[in-house]
């Protein structure tokens, strides 16, 4: 193959602006160039769709849903990687920070508890065969409660490919689920139909482990990311005191904050408030809490995140101009690429600029929907 790709009559969005009909060169896995107009030679014809820099994932946690298709099934973990692999490439998305659960826990049903090294295991693997489309890094989510989780975070913060911790507290009565009745109910809909007694079981056992282990695992997890220099996100800050503690840790991310005043104070503290693509298309929280609209239309919003729902990144970034009119189509785009990247140090992506890294989709927008048809990743078709 020529190391020289032309991909010409498309709508190229920029950081900054868009061209109309345009053409964007590849050479040698870096874009070379950027016109406005007709290409200087002939080559692949978008037929005027968008072309647009391939998409940034930070916080998606939908490998799990490879590795447990069902509750209690677990699949090889080598296919279950390939397979969320080309989901995440057909979804747009060219870098992804795969999100592993660093806790384990007795007693819970959830199967993919306490497989973080597996799972990046099974990801190098991948990774050394040539079976991987895009590029994986890793996002350690780390349930600070739990009893091993500084032991087992710190078996794998040193991994050259761990590029975010983020640090959750998912006890009944906190944060997200200040109401214990919602977590209640994301359980009974999740683990394969939980009984109340087990769920008043595990509820206790949570609250016991937060009292016991909560604060020291807290402050050895924010050091153990400073001494990697390993970017910490905070996780569903709702209070005063949390948004204080984040500044506090030198937090870079703010992930799904719950109300206004908990990200209008992240966010006049330089802390990138993330909110999810979920929230955005469907039109609100599934939790009860604030709507990413909400906080976009406030000018809150830096970053999206596709969760659990990858092909919803790209869906949410071309819905957010008419959700939010303070938002133009570069803005809302670089929520879910140039903004991300930065956000974790990956500067060489991220934006359709000379020089950077040639991760490119080209997506076709008609009024029922949006798909995406072509995907380059550092030069090199993958989808």
């Amino acid at each position: 193959m020529p190391d020289t790709t032309i991909i010409e009559n498309a709508r190229i969005v920029l950081a900054d602006k868009v061209i109309e009909r345009g053409y964007v060169a590849f050479d040698n896995g870096q874009i070379a160039e950027i016109g406005d107009g007709k290409a200087p030679e002939r080559g692949i014809d978008a037929e005027g769709d968008l072309l647009l820099p391939g998409l940034v994932e930070l916080h998606t946690d939908h490998l799990e849903a490879h590795v447990q298709p069902r509750p209690k099934v677990q699949w090889n973990a080598v296919s279950a990687v390939v397979s969320y692999d080309a989901q995440i490439a057909t979804s747009g998305i060219t870098t992804v920070l795969d999100s592993l659960r660093v806790w384990r826990e007795e007693g819970n049903a959830e199967g993919v508890d306490g497989q973080a090294a597996l799972l990046s295991r099974a990801i190098d693997t991948a990774r050394a065969a040539g079976l991987l489309r895009v590029d994986h890094y890793l996002h350690l989510r780390c349930e600070v409660p739990m009893p091993q989780v500084v032991i087992d975070t710190a078996e794998l913060i040193g991994r050259p490919d761990v590029r975010l911790i983020s640090l959750m507290d998912h006890t009944p009565g906190q944060r997200q689920f200040q109401d214990p009745q919602k977590l209640r109910e994301y359980y009974r809909g999740k683990s394969g139909g939980m009984s109340e007694a087990e769920l008043d079981e595990m509820f206790a056992r949570r609250i016991a482990h937060s009292e016991k282990y909560a604060p020291d695992n807290y402050k050895g997890l924010v050091e153990l990311a400073h001494r990697h220099d390993t970017p910490i996100a905070s996780h569903d800050d709702t209070t005063a005191a949390h948004v204080d503690q984040a500044i506090k840790d030198r937090v870079a991310i703010a992930e799904f904050p719950t109300n206004v005043p908990s990200a209008q104070g992240l966010h006049a503290n330089g802390i990138k408030v993330m909110m999810g693509a979920p929230n955005l298309v469907r039109g609100g929280s599934h939790s009860g809490n604030v709507a990413t609209a909400e906080l976009a239309r406030a000018g809150l919003l830096d970053l999206m995140s596709s969760d659990y729902v990858p092909s919803s990144l790209l869906l949410a970034a071309l819905m957010l101009p008419q959700q939010a009119s303070n938002y133009d189509l570069p803005a809302a785009i670089r929520t879910v690429s140039k903004t991300p990247a930065e956000a974790v140090g990956l500067d060489d992506r991220g934006e359709i600029a000379t020089g950077k890294r040639a991760d490119v989709i080209r997506v076709h927008v008609a009024p029922e929907g949006a798909a995406v048809r072509s995907v380059w990743s550092a030069g090199r078709r993958v989808a």
